[in-house]
């Protein structure tokens, strides 16, 4: 018999064969990009898409440990409660959501911008000192940008800012600095102002699990 005839049946067979191993291939790899996106959701708010505590810390602490003129900014919203007791809670979460946005813009793509509870954020980014307080007047002030509402109201907003840089503080150390911070933001609580922090924030005791404030630096100054 002619070989002829059994050529197209070989190669049926070979195609066959390609076909049912990339069936398992194909369904590996879109088990990975699956894997990966559920990942990458554990490692993000879902609320506000910026980075969980976790995440952020790691990220956090690798930028503090390979640049000198890092900054650690924390942020609280302002009247957050009220917001959410006078306008629901609804309300409230488009006012997190518009500072995760917000604070993601003004930081870029190269910090670390991490929601860490309930109106409570941490950026960490690079910020020389001939910008630093040109930077923080622009965050204070997109801060206190107006929050529309789904159903059309507007709600004006505000967040008490603070910070603290590394050749101020004189470590690297990411817990030391956020202290420092958030001690130099309850300086300026309710303020609309952005605070700088000095080497003696540090120190400062807390007070049910916060800090108690010290006098620190208001770089802008206009209240809220």
């Amino acid at each position: 018999m002619s070989p002829l005839p059994r050529v197209p049946a070989r190669i049926g067979q070979r195609t066959l064969l390609l076909t049912t191993a990339a069936v398992p291939l194909t369904g590996w790899a879109l088990h990975a990009v699956a894997l990966h996106k559920q990942l990458a959701a554990t490692r993000r708010d879902p609320l506000t898409g910026l980075l969980r505590r976790d995440a952020y810390t790691a990220r956090a602490r690798r930028l503090v440990a390979r640049h000198d003129d890092v900054a650690v900014v924390m942020v609280d919203a302002d009247h957050f409660k009220r917001i959410n007791d006078e306008f629901g809670h609804a309300a409230g979460d488009a006012v997190l959501a518009a500072f995760g946005a917000q604070l993601t813009t003004w930081a870029g793509p190269r910090a670390a911008v991490g929601r860490l509870g309930g109106d409570e954020f941490a950026v960490v980014l690079r910020l020389p000192a001939d910008r630093r307080e040109q930077r923080l007047e622009q965050l204070a002030r997109m801060l206190r940008k107006p929050v529309v509402l789904d159903d059309g109201r507007t709600l004006d907003v505000a967040a008490s800012v603070g910070a603290a840089t590394a050749d101020v503080i004189g470590t690297r150390d990411l817990s030391k600095l956020q202290r420092a911070a958030d001690a130099a933001l309850y300086d300026g609580k309710h303020t609309g102002r952005a605070f700088l922090a000095a080497a003696a924030h540090t120190t400062v005791p807390s007070i049910n699990g916060r800090r108690a404030g010290r006098p620190g630096t208001a770089v802008w100054g206009r209240a809220a």
